[in-house]
């Protein structure tokens, strides 16, 4: 059996909508490269951290599958990270480098800050924001309840109810980092001052004499491959619909690509595999944004030469989240050539793709795509508008002309049925409610448009909301994707 196959649903099992499944160890461990990125760390940071955490954990005594839920906490504590870039980004401008120095204590601590308090005042809310997207992930990574209660409390303060894994973790990601950026000695001096607030101080004792081993030991390993602790077949969507995340205005993107991908692919009659990778692509094509801070992305006019030049790697950290995670090489590489063009003028290469058809069908699926959606530097274009756009880009040599005029008649995705008896089936209000919220509009605008009171909009939400299990804009717009209801 192939690691990357179709998910078997009965009739649907050969549609083009049904997203690929992919062994959970590596949907698990692209969304934590998804979160390193996001925190301005290493793309082996969380791997790393999740290493240590289990070296902590056999030395506590756990069993393995406590150990297996440690790896498994540690490696999605970034999950939830894209969902509250926005917030981020509002407090401390770049959002990327801004979370770096959070966690290397750039920033300072909520007691002694070197950033105006009210930053700190308001990471609670952020992590609420943070801690119920986690959950929603592990809960679509199929991951049991106990994961699941952890990473819906990994910002709690250390307190005899907390789920052991939590401090575990906590302790793990803050001995790689600052061992990394400052050293071993400096390191044990920062785990002793955090101790008994973060994580408990016997923990730390009992761990200080056995952290230069653990690294040393991580260091002559070299590569630590994560995608084999788990092996349940998952849909590779969360990875996408995570990365998508990041920005409001991206919701649901990286499925609409894949859509139209493989609509074009099937057309072109391309093999399953083939269809398979360009459906899987799509998915992937868009894990190098969460390396770009917002403020970047929300620029309304021309980018700085830095800006332009972060924004130029994006599909080169794409291309290394395959190195990442081996099984998902083939398709990764493939999505780091979404950007590119087929005569040399795109990026990050830079080099001509006439070659290969699957390139050029990614390249047209994503700018189809993009362009018939609203972005801050410009309105959304209509089909006729973007079609046309594209047709001349054809003309020119950047597109392939029979691609474009595949991809600009291929039929809208549409949405998966839910079942009338589904808490998640909303009312035709609420859904409509929900797609303006998921794309950033605040309660006062969504009751402006729809001409009601903000506080109607509210009490539509709260039935969202509970309807949904989750208690946020961005986990709502989360699951909601995932069962086809944007």
């Amino acid at each position: 059996m192939n690691t990357i196959e179709a998910r078997a649903t009965g009739p649907r099992a050969r549609s083009v909508d049904a997203i690929p499944d992919v062994p959970s160890g590596a949907a698990m461990h692209a969304l934590a490269y998804v979160g390193d990125l996001s925190m301005g760390q290493p793309g082996n940071h969380s791997v790393r951290a999740a290493s240590i955490a289990s070296f902590i954990a056999r030395d506590l005594g756990m069993d393995d599958p406590e150990i297996a839920d440690v790896w498994s906490v540690a490696m999605l504590r970034w999950s939830g990270c894209t969902a509250n870039a926005a917030e981020f980004s509002d407090l401390l401008g770049d959002d990327v480098d801004g979370r770096e120095a959070m966690l290397s204590l750039r920033l300072g601590t909520p007691g002694r800050p070197l950033v105006p308090s009210k930053f700190f005042d308001t990471l609670p809310e952020l992590g609420r924001i943070h801690c119920d997207v986690a959950t929603q992930v592990g809960h679509a990574l199929g991951l049991n309840v106990s994961v699941r209660a952890a990473l819906g409390r990994l910002f709690d303060p250390v307190s005899s109810s907390l789920p052991a894994s939590v401090p575990v973790v906590v302790l793990a990601g803050d001995i790689e980092i600052f061992s990394r950026v400052y050293g071993l000695r400096a390191a044990a001096a920062l785990l002793k001052e955090r101790a008994g607030s973060l994580y408990p101080r016997s923990l730390v004792n009992q761990t200080l004499a056995r952290m230069p081993d653990w690294l040393a030991l991580l260091d002559e390993a070299g590569r630590t491959d994560a995608t084999t602790a788990r092996n349940e077949r998952v849909s590779l969507g969360v990875v996408g619909d995570v990365v998508d995340l990041k920005m409001p205005c991206m919701t649901g993107h990286s499925r609409r690509v894949s859509h139209v991908a493989s609509l074009c692919a099937t057309a072109f009659g391309l093999g399953d595999d083939k269809v398979t990778s360009l459906k899987c692509a799509g998915m992937l094509h868009g894990i190098g944004r969460a390396s770009v801070a917002n403020v970047v992305w929300q620029t309304p006019g021309p980018l700085s030469a830095a800006a332009w030049e972060q924004v130029r790697l994006v599909p080169y950290w794409t291309a290394a989240a395959g190195r990442q995670v081996p099984v998902l090489e083939r398709e990764a590489a493939l999505a780091s050539h979404a950007f590119e063009r087929a005569d040399g003028t795109g990026y990050f290469r830079g080099t001509s793709t006439v070659t290969s058809v699957e390139y050029s069908i990614l390249q047209v699926a994503n700018a189809w795509v993009a362009l018939r959606s609203p972005r801050p530097w410009r309105a959304a274009m209509s089909d006729d508008a973007a079609a046309d756009l594209l047709l001349s880009e054809a003309r020119t040599g950047r597109f392939d002309p029979a691609v474009v005029n595949a991809v600009v008649h291929t039929p809208a995705p549409g949405r998966a049925p839910i079942h009338a008896q589904s808490p998640a089936a909303l009312s035709a209000r609420e859904t409509e409610i929900l797609r303006a919220i998921s794309l950033g509009e605040s309660s006062k605008s969504v009751a402006r448009l729809l001409s009601i009171s903000p506080s109607t909009v509210r009490t539509h939400v709260e039935s969202i909301f509970r309807k949904l299990d989750c208690s946020t804009r961005a986990a709502a717009t989360l699951k909601a994707t995932q069962l086809g209801l944007l």
